[in-house]
């Protein structure tokens, strides 16, 4: 009864850059990210044999929200200076309606909410939605989703498809030396650059793990290093005073949001149309090769 979850976008990505540029539809168009985007799913719903789908999109991403407590939020990301748009390469681009048209044909459900990122999206669904369930992404924000009671699991795929980690508690606790169900509060404190998150200046993954393993909460944390602590050498309590206004964010700007309001739609696989015309043609005119075929049978069509 497995429910997996798709970052499209960082799959896309990752198809773009992992994928020949030499790959062109007839007519010129590139399809690099389009053949690798739906060889990987074609590969994940191999291994994995879902019976629950999801395509994830961010609705925005840049969520209100967050920019309002942090203006900072991904503007390391900005088209140029007062931009609204995220950089994305030029051939990319032109790929993304394409391939949200062959998911389409495919039946396979594409979900994004309004002000709410694609992580969101899957993490809301992973706290609503009956385990086990698999987060397909190459981002470590959804390690803070990982559950081993409820079977959780994180597709890590910084490695590509045929390394990649599937992470859980102890996952975690060994590569970040903390209890594996926080890395939340780690992050909060380390910061993720490419996100545009300075995290408390001065408290890199070594002075996090310190705090993870003590404290449990922020809250803990500042009470800590104003009474001295003595699991806080002075210097990280210090760091942790100064950093306070930011900490007071930090937890709705770290977490993912487990309450985006998602539609009420099917996720089960989809089941083998009538009719598979369209897919061939769409085959056809983009030069698309053996990846609908993959895809196809993946899903036993």
């Amino acid at each position: 009864m497995t429910l997996m979850l798709l970052d499209s976008a960082s799959l896309w990505y990752r198809a773009y850059y992992g994928m020949p540029d030499t790959l062109l539809s007839p007519d010129g168009t590139p399809v690099n990210a389009i053949r690798g985007y739906l060889d990987m799913t074609a590969r994940l719903v191999g291994i994995y044999k879902p019976n629950r789908l999801v395509a994830c999109l961010d609705g925005d991403w840049r969520p209100s929200w967050r920019v309002e407590i942090f203006p900072e939020y991904k503007a390391n990301r900005l088209e140029e200076e007062g931009g609204e748009e995220e950089v994305e390469p030029e051939t990319l681009t032109p790929q993304i309606p394409i391939l949200l048209d062959i998911l389409d044909l495919f039946g396979i459900p594409i979900v994004g909410v309004d002000d709410y990122e694609a992580d969101d999206v899957m993490a809301t669904y992973a706290e609503v939605e009956p385990g086990p369930i698999r987060i397909v992404t190459g981002d470590r924000d959804l390690f803070q989703m990982v559950d081993d009671k409820r079977d959780i699991k994180v597709v890590y795929l910084a490695k590509g498809i045929s390394q990649h980690d599937l992470v859980d508690i102890k996952y975690v606790a060994d590569k970040y030396a903390i209890p594996g169900d926080r890395y939340d509060l780690f992050a909060m404190f380390r910061g993720d650059p490419s996100d545009g998150l300075p995290g408390v200046k001065g408290i890199g993954e070594k002075g996090a793990a310190v705090i993870a393993n003590n404290f449990a909460t922020v809250e803990e944390a500042l009470a800590a290093a104003h009474e001295a602590h003595d699991s806080l050498p002075p210097a990280l309590a210090k760091k942790i005073i100064a950093g306070a206004d930011y900490l007071s964010i930090a937890p709705k700007l770290v977490r993912v949001a487990r309450d985006a309001p998602l539609p009420n739609i099917d996720l089960s696989m989809p089941k083998a149309p009538a009719d598979l015309s369209k897919l061939y043609q769409i085959k056809d005119q983009y030069g698309l090769g053996a990846s609908i075929d993959r895809l196809i049978a993946a899903l036993g069509w």
